[in-house]
């Protein structure tokens, strides 16, 4: 029996020890390849560094899709360009533009003034422009139009026809014409979209000026349109170029206390593109004054309601006939597009970078917290917190603290939160040895390290896979999140399916998503089961 205990069983164990082992190294080995990308080339591949694309950048909302088409087709006839879409809220497109992770992007002149500079929403562009030198940006090119918030209700006709099937919540009360009319409403469900609830020209001014009872609940601005038609809230936030205001038949509340003001649509850039893209800035610049109102509500409308991809509403617009051919395909066409490898490649780059760096990290972390509890007990305390934080909130804090968006961001937060059951599973294989077996090591003269590596760590092995594989498959499906950050995956399909409530894309980023995390349990499950039979086989020797 004491043979058994002994070094002949860690031989045995050495020997599955070793492949899997190599492949850990393996995989390591592969992270150059996934890491060592540089960020801006992260989305599709970039000239050579002398011929750089401008970087053009968009919120996460139809309307900013369609500009940040425009703006890239218009600059991509002098020059590449490059769009990186849907980059998440006012904050973190911001954020990118001053860390230089995008050159420029499509913003409003109320935003600008009152968010991001805090200065009265009433701001002119050369005021603006005297808040952002400091920062080396700017603000230029007037597309023509405004797109101002708004508070609407439903109308006496309701949805307009769309969503025939569902049931039809009753108008709002005829007396609702103004915004002062809230105040006599207290029973009025409003849903609100949440940057909307946090910005400082949004709600707070709104409550305050107009004396408003109500609590708010947060929606995502996508699906706001269809709670209002469902009757699930009374009241929404809108732009005031949406398509589907007219679609549904909403009632705009009048701002009689004038608390919202002008949001003219204004291109934010940093101050040295003129100079580094000197054909694509004149390019954009004859932009200026192109775009009023109407034709902006009818590109909205050709995304929304007709089912025109962002780039063919803008080709169409460049081109001056309204094409909407590029239509968006079924959930089959879809989850075989052309973007499916390119999307499949980035998000398995993410997962297996993350996750093979929690590895290096967290397998000694582990061994450290089963060597030492106290030491331990800190160690999965500082992990177990860090998956608490919201993944968007550390994405968004990450980017300040790196100076880019994109991959390295993306990166940092899902390799922070694969940490955890990694660690935890190390140190729980390590702690569940028979200390028999390791005595018996020492007895036959091993050092510390080559009983962990021979006796402890191949014991522990199968418990450390199991953290390895939770850590796997939460990795898949957090990593959706990184495309709110420009850094691809399945998620960009997801982030704009929400932006245009368009189930079919949710589904095409869903899906895949899904697929890979059964795919890495079913590959995980399969070695534990290779394990146990080479195990079964060596005790019958």
């Amino acid at each position: 029996m004491r043979q058994s205990c002994g070094r002949p069983s860690g031989t045995r164990w050495g020997r599955m020890w070793g492949p899997l082992r190599g492949s850990l190294w393996g995989l390591l080995v592969a992270l150059p390849l996934f890491c060592g990308m540089p960020s801006s080339g992260w989305a599709q591949g970039d000239p050579p560094a002398g011929n750089a694309p401008l970087k053009i950048g968009s919120k996460r909302f139809t309307e900013s899709y369609i500009l940040g088409e425009i703006l890239t087709q218009t600059a991509a006839t002098a020059g590449p360009a490059r769009h990186l879409a849907g980059l998440g809220n006012t904050a973190i497109v911001f954020a990118a533009l001053r860390a230089g992770s995008i050159d420029l992007y499509p913003d409003y002149t109320g935003t600008v003034a009152a968010e991001l500079l805090r200065l009265p929403a009433t701001a002119t562009l050369a005021q603006i422009n005297a808040g952002l030198a400091p920062l080396g940006l700017g603000a230029a090119v007037p597309f023509g139009f405004q797109n101002t918030y708004a508070i609407a209700v439903r109308g006496e006709g309701r949805d307009g026809g769309q969503h025939r099937k569902r049931p039809q919540a009753a108008a709002a009360p005829v007396n609702l014409r103004t915004l002062s009319d809230l105040a006599h409403a207290p029973g009025l469900r409003l849903g609100l979209s949440h940057e909307f609830l946090g910005r400082a020209d949004g709600w707070p001014t709104l409550a305050s000026r107009y004396g408003l009872p109500q609590q708010p609940v947060g929606l995502d601005h996508g699906i706001a349109y269809e709670a209002l038609a469902a009757g699930q809230v009374d009241a929404i936030d809108i732009y005031s170029t949406d398509a589907k205001i007219r679609a549904y038949r909403l009632r705009v509340l009048d701002d009689d206390r004038h608390v919202f003001p002008r949001y003219d649509a204004i291109v934010l850039y940093r101050l040295d593109v003129p100079r580094r893209h000197p054909a694509a800035w004149r390019a954009i610049a004859a932009l200026e004054g192109r775009i009023d109102g109407e034709r902006m509500i009818a590109m909205n409308a050709q995304a929304e309601l007709d089912g025109a991809s962002f780039a063919s509403v803008a080709q169409g617009f460049l081109k001056g006939n309204g094409a909407t051919a590029d239509k968006r395909a079924g959930l089959l066409g879809a989850l075989l597009g052309p973007d499916t490898w390119r999307l499949t490649r980035q998000h398995l780059a993410l997962v297996a970078g993350a996750v093979g760096a929690a590895v290096v990290v967290g397998v000694p972390l582990g061994v450290v917290a089963a060597r030492r509890r106290r030491l331990g007990q800190v160690v999965l305390a500082i992990a177990g917190m860090l998956q608490t934080v919201p993944s968007l909130a550390l994405l968004a804090g990450l980017i300040p603290l790196l100076g880019r968006i994109g991959l390295w961001p993306a990166m940092v937060a899902l390799f922070l939160y694969a940490l955890l059951p990694i660690v935890r599973n190390t140190c729980t294989g390590l702690q569940q040895v028979p200390a028999g077996l390791s005595d018996a090591g020492r007895a036959l003269g091993l050092t510390a390290r080559q009983r962990l590596r021979h006796v402890e760590l191949p014991l522990a092995l199968p418990v450390i896979l199991a953290g390895i594989k939770t850590a796997v498959v939460i990795s898949v499906g957090t990593a959706t999140v990184a495309a709110f950050v420009g850094a691809g995956g399945y998620g960009e399909r997801i982030a704009t399916g929400l932006a245009l409530n368009d189930d079919t894309l949710l589904l095409a980023g869903a899906i895949p998503s899904a697929l890979l995390a059964l795919l890495a349990q079913g590959l995980f499950e399969g070695i534990e089961r290779w394990m146990l039979f080479r195990r079964q086989r060596s005790a019958q020797k």
